[in-house]
């Protein structure tokens, strides 16, 4: 793809630019955009658009960035233009800080994850409609936390599969937790496309960018190659991020809670519910103990 073109067309001669994701490692489908990072500070959301027959994300970010979540998404990015080497400083300073960067990360994902699992519980005590959305967002926190403490990135449609591929040991082990409370096992063909029309329309709603087609090619490469659970898995990811987004505003829109329900493929159970969120909680607070003392 000709990068240099793209930058003259779209405008962004004048500020660093660099390509980060999925697209950029060795793990890479060809349905996945390319995630062309625009470093021109501006508080824009990501568009999303198609050039050459690929998508492609823009990303509006800062060279003064200073969260471990979104400096993570700057690893390893490969620099198409960066005239003043602000961006190569940049990456460098990354680089040197890279460990720490995922244990805070790891931290505060697991932190998010005892939050998710206490609203659960409250939801539950007062009957509130989205408390089996707060569990699933919970279990997808600790997820975040298990990839960030092995230094792996979060990436929704391969974050299942590195998952399976990481070795034994004391924080890994509760990757089972993940997979319990998810609920991947039920993951059919025709349980996705409903839960694809839900998430489409959860995408549309909240981001407005257009994501839903590359949602929908996601959806549709993951059943051609039969990864059913990886398809559940990641259409449940991007809900989970679409619904942090407007977690403050759930009690002036219930309705939501319509299109969550498929979306997200909740569990109706409420004492399941507490039990999934207990098991969370538990792995939160173990992983916690583990790395506090690294």
């Amino acid at each position: 793809m000709d990068f240099k073109k793209l930058i003259a067309e779209q405008g962004f001669c004048d500020f660093p630019v660099g390509i980060g994701g999925c697209k950029n490692s060795d793990i890479s489908f060809d349905v996945c955009p390319f995630d062309v990072c625009v470093f021109d500070g501006k508080d824009e959301p990501e568009k999303i658009i198609q050039y050459d027959g690929k998508y492609l994300v823009i990303h509006h970010v800062s060279l003064s960035e200073n969260k471990s979540k979104n400096l993570l998404k700057f690893d390893k990015l490969q620099i198409i233009q960066d005239e003043s080497w602000e961006l190569r400083m940049l990456l460098s300073k990354i680089n040197e800080k890279r460990s720490s960067l995922f244990a805070d990360f790891a931290k505060n994902c697991l932190i998010e994850s005892q939050f998710c699992c206490q609203k659960t519980r409250e939801a539950i005590e007062s009957s509130n409609a989205f408390a089996p959305c707060w569990q699933k967002c919970a279990s997808y926190y600790l997820a975040d936390a298990i990839s960030a403490i092995n230094h792996l990135q979060s990436r929704p449609s391969h974050m299942l599969e590195s998952l399976r591929k990481l070795t034994k040991n004391n924080i890994n082990e509760h990757l089972s937790v993940v997979t319990q409370t998810v609920g991947i096992e039920r993951a059919t063909p025709s349980l996705l496309k409903r839960m694809l029309k839900s998430t489409i329309g959860f995408s549309d709603l909240v981001e407005k960018n257009g994501h839903s087609q590359i949602i929908q090619s996601k959806h549709d490469y993951f059943i051609k190659n039969s990864m059913l659970s990886d398809c559940y898995f990641y259409l449940g990811y991007i809900n989970k991020e679409n619904f942090v987004k407007v977690k403050d505003t759930l009690n002036r829109e219930p309705d939501l809670i319509y299109i969550l329900k498929i979306a997200f493929d909740v569990e109706a159970d409420s004492n399941l519910l507490l039990q999934q969120a207990n098991l969370v909680q538990k792995s939160s607070n173990e992983i916690l103990e583990i790395i506090s003392k690294i």
